[in-house]
């Protein structure tokens, strides 16, 4: 298993310990696993989700340094010799006012039930050698995220498929791989990204699938690369929404200039917020 860059101190002193984590690797029983998370979870206080599948498991948890210490060993079990991705933070206060544990078809919904995901990604890149890729004028670089979250940042050149939810992403790649030779296919690089990297495992498997021969995403997605690309040599451009109460951050995960709108849900920048809310609400 391999963890974010960040130092984590399982004994230095936090109020909340908050992990977020997924691994594809394939699950004997996760109905059995389910029971025995939730189980283990209730008994440290920890809350949150944590979703289970055939192809692995994917959540974001909080609660007692020593109880999230636990539930990583747990998990580091279940990952055995598979790639997995677990970042840490500490907050003051707890973040999560549920706890779910979840058995369902996939750890992230694309709605390719037939595509096996396990070992059938592409090479990953780090975040330190992302930058050349990319600049590369044969790399096809696409965004594998929703439109609004294209809307407010995204890599210098980077494709928008323009869907409105992941499940969409599978036409568009088919037309999109469609729309190359074969040979185009075969041997441009063909570069991925998304937020934190779990949408890229299942894009690059189909990638691979529809014949793509050369393809890579980016390690740890775009919060990895915020993290550890100093700004002056970055090739993002905005912010990058997140899925909590931050809506978006910037270069050093510092926090970004978007708001989300009450009545839509959108990510609207903060000075733009007056205007969006009055055609907001004429519908």
């Amino acid at each position: 298993m391999t963890h974010s860059p960040d130092t984590f101190d399982p004994t230095a002193a936090a109020e909340v310990r908050i992990v977020a984590f997924y691994c594809f690797v394939r699950l004997a029983d996760p109905a059995a696993l389910r029971d025995e998370l939730l189980a283990q979870c209730q008994a440290g206080g920890i809350k949150g989700t944590i979703i289970l599948a055939d192809e692995g498991y994917n959540g974001t948890v909080a609660g007692p340094a020593e109880a999230i210490a636990a539930l990583v060993e747990r998990l580091e079990v279940l990952a055995g010799d598979a790639q997995a991705e677990i970042k840490f933070a500490d907050a003051p206060a707890m973040p999560f006012g549920w706890l779910r544990v979840r058995h369902k078809r996939e750890i992230v919904t694309m709605g390719v039930p037939d595509l096996d995901i396990v070992g059938a990604g592409g090479a990953y890149v780090d975040p330190a050698d992302w930058n050349a890729l990319i600049a590369d004028p044969a790399t096809l670089l696409v965004d594998t995220r929703n439109r609004y979250e294209y809307g407010i940042g995204t890599f210098e050149g980077a494709i928008d498929p323009d869907t409105q939810g992941f499940t969409e992403f599978p036409t568009w790649l088919k037309d999109f791989a469609d729309s190359l030779s074969e040979a185009e296919r075969r041997e441009r690089p063909l570069a991925m990204f998304c937020t934190g990297g779990i949408r890229c495992e299942k894009s690059t498997a189909l990638a691979r699938s529809l014949g793509f021969g050369n393809v890579h995403h980016l390690k740890g997605g775009i919060l990895a690369y915020l993290e550890q690309v100093e700004e002056a040599e970055s090739r993002w451009n905005g912010d990058c929404f997140v899925f909590d109460q931050r809506v978006a951050v910037t270069h050093g995960l510092a926090p970004g200039h978007h708001v989300l709108c009450k009545p839509c849900g959108m990510p609207v920048a903060e000075e733009d917020m007056a205007a969006h809310s009055a055609v907001c609400r004429k519908g």
